[in-house]
């Protein structure tokens, strides 16, 4: 949010996965810094804020399960067995 304030765009207008992917890259310079200060914050709020989401209008995605379960069991026992009890029974 503080990315977004700063470049003056709403917060949806900038990238979730990029941000992550920002931080993992600052994750080892912030651990490597000594005293990590004001300026390492702003250049990470100023990589964060390259960003952004591209236009994408009219998307929307259904929330469904696509296909049905399958009817069938799992087999559980060795397939040679499971061919003879087949042929007992019929």
């Amino acid at each position: 949010a503080e990315a977004a304030a700063a470049t003056g765009v709403q917060p949806r207008q900038l990238s979730f996965k990029g941000t992550l992917q920002t931080l993992n890259a600052f994750a080892a310079v912030w651990t490597l810094a000594t005293c990590p200060g004001p300026q390492l914050y702003q250049a990470l709020l100023k990589a964060v804020a390259t960003h952004r989401v591209g236009n994408r209008p009219d998307r929307i995605e259904p929330r469904a399960v696509k296909r049905k379960p399958k009817p069938r069991t799992f087999l559980t026992e060795p397939r040679q067995l499971a061919r003879t009890r087949l042929l007992v029974n019929t």
